[in-house]
């Protein structure tokens, strides 16, 4: 591991940088600095949802291995060249997306993010991986970006909708379907 942080600020981004992983100084609202801000934002969302009461194991389990490879992929976007995340991670997340999908029933409507505090948590998480996709590929359009990488984003946020899905049925019975304005009576 590289150096250990013992004093917090250094004084160096008072001028509107940032280092990345390699040592290079960045503006701080560069490309790269936005999506692996954003994944950690994400990291943090995940961390919020965790932290909610009574989640079952199989969710919290996963979601713990999430943030860990949410970690290598932040270290990754922050070091250019650099790879970390590989398509067995994201196999990994398709297999457990598939297995989180089954039991629940088709979608014939759409659901409003909601369902109590872990789901609504989760269904935030996932508009912010949506985001640090989004941030992902901003980059890859202008950087070579490790394409597991892209792909790794896009089915976690599939896999936190669906959990978010598995949560308001756990907390609440069910899910909030969307009604059309005629159909609320307005």
């Amino acid at each position: 591991m590289g150096n250990r942080l013992s004093k917090i600020y250094t004084r160096t981004g008072d001028d509107g940088t940032t280092g990345l992983g390699d040592g290079t100084r960045v503006r701080k609202d560069s490309v790269r600095v936005e999506a692996f801000g954003t994944v950690d934002e994400l990291n943090s969302a995940i961390g919020v949802l965790l932290a909610a009461p009574a989640l079952p194991q199989s969710i919290t389990t996963c979601l713990t291995q999430v943030q860990h490879e949410l970690f290598d992929l932040g270290g990754e976007l922050c070091i250019p060249g650099s790879v970390a995340v590989t398509a067995d991670q994201v196999v990994r997340l398709e297999g457990v997306l598939d297995e989180f999908n089954a039991p629940l029933p088709p979608l014939k409507e759409f659901i409003l993010p909601g369902g109590g505090p872990a789901a609504a948590a989760c269904h935030l998480a996932r508009t912010i991986a949506r985001r640090a996709e989004r941030r992902a590929w901003r980059l890859a359009a202008q950087e070579p970006v490790n394409p597991e990488a892209l792909r790794y984003l896009n089915r976690l946020s599939d896999l936190l909708f669906v959990l978010a899905r598995v949560l308001a049925r756990h907390e609440r019975g069910s899910e909030v379907l969307w009604r059309r304005g005629p159909e609320r009576g307005e």
